[in-house]
């Protein structure tokens, strides 16, 4: 069983580019992840702000800007047009039907 797990985890190629329509889950976990990311920009941010050495402040600074860009980037995911992006997605033969029956 084990060697199953491990080949199946070995055979998963990651993801080069994040998909061009987002789904309704794809936007909760979107969601999620940037609370996340605000929340650790904010504790870092505010724990810098509590700190005397400098070297430890440094620190909390940047893991703060990390957590910054973090959020940057998540949010540049949702500001995309997910119509026009559906839009260019091939549509099977299905579809198309249901949406000539829609329009008739």
């Amino acid at each position: 069983m084990p060697a199953t797990i491990s080949s199946t985890l070995q055979s998963q190629v990651p993801i080069p580019q994040p998909p061009r329509v987002i789904t309704t889950k794809d936007c909760s976990y979107l969601k999620d992840a940037l609370s996340w990311e605000l929340l650790a920009f904010k504790k870092f941010h505010f724990y810098a702000q509590q700190v005397t050495d400098p070297e430890v402040k440094q620190a909390l600074e940047k893991a703060g800007q990390m957590h910054q860009q973090h959020y940057q980037k998540l949010l540049a995911h949702l500001q995309v047009n997910n119509t026009a992006a559906m839009a260019t997605i091939p549509q099977t033969q299905m579809q198309s039907q249901q949406q000539q029956n829609q329009a008739q």
